[in-house]
């Protein structure tokens, strides 16, 4: 069974890779198993200086998995690539995939340039979720031209392949891919995490402290597929999927609607060894459909 997937030109050794913010900075899990058997790692959002984070609480369970609003809570680039690099660079020996959040897209950019010569960071993922507060509080991701002007700054000071992770808050996720691909982007990922809200009944009021959230889990597993099949039929860059995936059958579906890595995000929060169960599941269930190798499924759900 060949489990390798050449993607943006580097070969990773099966398409598993943590999402970013379920998995920290990827050493924490070091504990547990060897993390080196993953196709990459996605670390922890990383935004230009440090964020303490929203206040708390930043949680809410759901039946199907569950809202957080954590508030990019992170030392900073400088310490990111000092301390936390430095500290993964001991248990895991490949590169990995560097997430960045900004609030305008100065600090989208001065923070890229920093990983810019960061020999660790394969590529960058940017994380158009976040609030633009300089475009009076709306999200970069959820407007195309929006979305498209901050791209196209990051891509001119890039030096590294550049994935655009995008929100399915929007209208037509479609049109925002098509914007971030003519921006410059290299790849896509999506889904990002979608709203919502949970009332604590003792109270009457909203559990989370800042109200609402992003709810992630099984439950968006079918919105995620249906937006990776949208968005790599519509595109020519390759797309990464995500969103509720919990096993290797779910890898498998999220390849046929177009995925050309999987990330798995809050099961995680749930199993710290699901991606090591995924990765081993794999050739089984591969075995269990006929499939010899994972490169000739990519998106062949028509």
């Amino acid at each position: 069974m060949n489990l390798k997937i050449n993607f943006l030109g580097k070969e990773f050794k099966n398409p598993i890779v943590p999402a970013s913010g379920c998995f920290g900075f990827g050493y924490e899990f070091a504990d547990l198993y060897d993390i080196n058997i993953l196709g990459s790692i996605s670390c922890k959002g990383t935004t230009l200086n440090p964020r303490y984070g929203n206040p708390l609480p930043r949680i809410a369970e759901c039946p199907s998995g569950l809202i957080n609003s954590i508030g990019l809570q992170n030392p900073g680039v400088d310490k990111v690539i000092s301390e936390e690099f430095v500290k993964l660079s001991k248990v895991y020996n490949d590169k990995v995939i560097a997430n960045v959040g900004g609030h305008s897209i100065l600090e989208y950019t001065e923070t890229v340039k920093k990983f810019n010569n960061c020999d660790q960071v394969f590529a960058i993922e940017l994380n158009i979720s976040c609030p633009n507060v300089s475009g009076g509080g709306m999200a970069f991701g959820v407007d195309p031209d929006t979305a498209y002007n901050l791209v196209l700054e990051v891509r001119k000071v890039c030096k590294k392949p550049l994935i655009v992770k995008l929100s399915p808050n929007v209208t037509s996720i479609v049109d925002m891919a098509k914007a971030v691909e003519a921006a410059g982007a290299d790849a896509i990922s999506l889904i990002n995490t979608m709203v919502g809200m949970r009332i604590n009944l003792k109270t009457g009021q909203p559990i989370i402290s800042v109200k609402k959230g992003g709810y992630s889990g099984p439950g968006i597993f079918p919105v995620a597929v249906r937006m990776v099949y949208e968005v790599s039929h519509a595109v020519t860059i390759p797309v990464i999927g995500m969103g509720g995936v919990t096993n290797a059958y779910d890898v498998l579906e999220m390849m046929y609607a177009g995925a050309s890595l999987v990330m798995v995000g809050a099961q995680n929060l749930v199993d710290p060894y699901a991606c090591k169960k995924i990765i081993e599941e794999l050739p089984l269930v591969m075995e269990e459909y006929g499939i010899e190798s994972l490169e000739e499924i990519i998106g062949k759900a028509k």
